[in-house]
């Protein structure tokens, strides 16, 4: 698998690890994250400082009343001591819910990343992410991994190509709203599983087009890691898509 240039502020990788149950995934427990490994600061530095604003005033204020926010700091020093954020709550995902979230992943990535001038880190319900670099707009195509449920499907002949079109729908369907963020289901016709359950998310910094290329992009993924597989996702840093045969969003 290949992403773009090596000399991102995150690292490049792609992780790939199951998991039987997805649903034991919750707000309390990061799914993945990458610390860059590219630039580190100081613990008295202004770069320090502004870290810190970000992460415990601006975004957790700016992101749980839409479920979106970006926000810079660059207070103190030159050029050197911005840093720029974004947050994003899953779309089902209600303002007291995606608050404690957003605290609770800004938390772990001072503890995880203490230095690092780049870093993100995924749960169930948000994603969190900052750099000195300016990617406000930009496809994150670098940070990447897969999540799946290790049991298989009877007929995956059958069932892949249903996953591929009830994602694809969703792609097209998220890309074309605001929210950029769209669920939807496909009836599988007979069966102990009669129904798949998508769900396709982007970062509202991108446009409806770079929204729909992310989505795609991350569909393209899931043949190395997910066939067959009775529930999977590729998680992005400006979008992912999930499968499962359960609903998966709160009503």
């Amino acid at each position: 698998m290949s992403f773009s240039k090596p000399n991102a502020v995150f690292v490049i990788l792609s992780i790939l690890f199951s998991l039987i149950f997805l649903r034991a995934a919750t707000a309390t427990d990061p799914l993945f994250h990458f610390c860059s490994s590219e630039e580190n600061f100081t613990s008295n530095s202004p770069f320090a400082a502004n870290l810190i604003k970000l992460l415990t005033s601006r975004l957790p204020i700016k992101v749980p009343p839409t479920g979106f926010g970006v926000s810079s700091t660059s207070q103190g020093g030159d050029g050197s001591s911005q840093i720029n954020g974004l947050g994003l709550c899953r779309g089902d995902v209600s303002t007291e819910n995606c608050k404690t979230c957003v605290v609770e992943a800004a938390e772990e990535l001072q503890q995880r990343c203490p230095y690092n001038k780049g870093a993100i880190i995924w749960y169930d319900n948000c994603l969190l992410k900052y750099s000195d670099d300016d990617f406000f707009g930009q496809i994150d195509s670098r940070n990447m991994f897969y999540m799946w449920n290790v049991e298989d499907v009877d007929n995956p002949e059958s069932f892949n190509p249903k996953v591929k079109e009830l994602l694809s729908s969703l792609s097209y369907k998220a890309s074309r709203i605001s929210k950029l963020y769209a669920t939807g289901e496909l009836e599988l016709g007979g069966g102990p599983d009669p129904k798949l359950y998508g769900l396709a998310q982007c970062t509202r910094d991108l446009n409806g087009m770079d929204c729909k290329k992310c989505l795609d992009d991350a569909i393209s993924e899931l043949p190395n890691c997910c066939t067959g597989k009775i529930g999977g996702r590729v998680v992005g840093g400006s979008c992912y898509v999930r499968y499962e045969i359960y609903s998966i969003v709160d009503a």
